[in-house]
């Protein structure tokens, strides 16, 4: 088994690396030859996709309530879930009735409900686990008080199940900028300015889920990792050329607390402060994760890093335990979306998860122009 996820993560390490432009041998140039042939294909199908959308071969098709798409263009971490939550939140405290729809990425296909939405909350109760669900959703249930958060891969039979099931009067779109079966009222596009257009080239030489001609459809772009960056304004002027109508919004990813995963127990941010620590993630973005700790005053002595949305066995758990007990680290630090994913090892050693929230820089006003509009319609 160990062997199998050894192999995994090498293979995966190394298309990563090559796409990231480090081509070191015959064979690393003999593979990125052969993504590009993908990326060729890949892109004429995305291509004739939006062409039979956008002359109305396909259409769209409206559920009768307003829809909000919550997406990408590149493939990777840039914030959906904390972005999702925000909206949520500021549409429920302004009386909305919010259903959120996700496709439920990396979830245990249950084969009895496949024919129907998969409720993971009602608004009242969570239903189903992390690995049933999927991280986010699962996420987004567990944080969000009075939103109804449902999966399935067929987002349109969702939002049918949403409305009539829920009472939902506005739906959030989850990863739904791509998803063009079901239309929406505006899309919402984020945008990590550390690697904003992922290395310019379409999937799978890059990381690109479609051209950036398809920007133009976003109503408002948000520019995430603020933080990591003095200026954005060479980017700022891309995204316009793209996008001339979008509203252009900039964030941070704000840490907010650490919170124990066994007790409930939470810390303030000066917790790890000259703290000899070990860093677990299995995320888009571990690098981000550890710089954040770091910035926090951790000494990451041990750094583990997983592929995205990897499962973690009790053996991967103890035996990082014990390294870190050899280490003299007395506590280990992972991510809130790794956290839901982390088993009961019989807590000889303390973990935490650290809590992050996202924070409008610039564009605030916007922003909550836009949410007072969607609550007053």
């Amino acid at each position: 088994m160990f062997g199998y996820i050894y192999m995994a993560n090498h293979i995966s390490n190394r298309i990563i690396r090559i796409i990231h432009g480090d081509i070191r041998t015959k064979t690393d140039r003999a593979i990125a030859a052969l993504l590009h042939l993908l990326s060729v294909l890949y892109g004429f199908g995305v291509t004739v996709r939006l062409f039979l959308y956008r002359h109305r071969f396909l259409r769209q098709q409206l559920p009768g309530c307003p829809v909000i798409s919550i997406g990408n263009i590149t493939v990777g971490g840039t914030g959906k879930t904390p972005v999702t939550e925000m909206f949520a939140r500021s549409l429920r405290k302004g009386g909305r009735k919010v259903a959120i729809l996700s496709r439920g990425y990396k979830k245990k296909r249950n084969r009895r409900l496949a024919r129907q939405p998969e409720v993971v909350s009602d608004g009242r109760k969570v239903y189903l686990t992390s690995e049933q669900a999927g991280d986010e959703p699962y996420m987004l249930a567990k944080n969000l008080d009075g939103v109804a958060v449902l999966v399935d891969k067929k987002r349109l039979r969702s939002s049918e199940y949403a409305l009539k099931k829920t009472g939902a009067d506005i739906l959030l779109l989850d990863d739904g900028f791509q998803y063009l079966k079901l239309g929406r009222q505006h899309d919402i596009v984020l945008i990590d300015c550390t690697n904003p257009f992922g290395y310019n080239r379409l999937l799978p030489r890059g990381l690109l889920r479609e051209p950036l001609s398809g920007l133009k459809r976003a109503d408002f772009v948000f520019i995430t990792k603020r933080e990591k960056l003095d200026s954005v304004r060479d980017l700022r002027k891309k995204i316009h050329r793209y996008s001339p109508k979008a509203e252009i919004l900039e964030c941070v990813h704000d840490p907010q607390y650490f919170e124990d995963l066994y007790s409930g127990e939470k810390f303030s941010l000066s917790y790890l402060k000259k703290r000899k620590i070990a860093a677990l993630s299995a995320i888009a973005d571990p690098e981000g994760f550890e710089d954040t700790l770091k910035r926090l005053g951790a000494d990451i002595v041990i750094s583990r890093r997983f592929i995205d949305h990897h499962r973690f066995t009790k053996k991967e758990i103890e035996s990082l335990i014990s390294e870190s007990i050899e280490q003299g680290i007395d506590i280990i630090v992972t991510t809130e979306k790794d956290a839901v994913r982390i088993p009961r090892t019989g807590e000889r050693l303390r973990m935490v998860y650290l809590r992050v929230e996202i924070k409008i820089i610039h564009g605030a006003a916007d922003f909550h122009d836009f949410v007072s509009t969607l609550c007053y319609d």
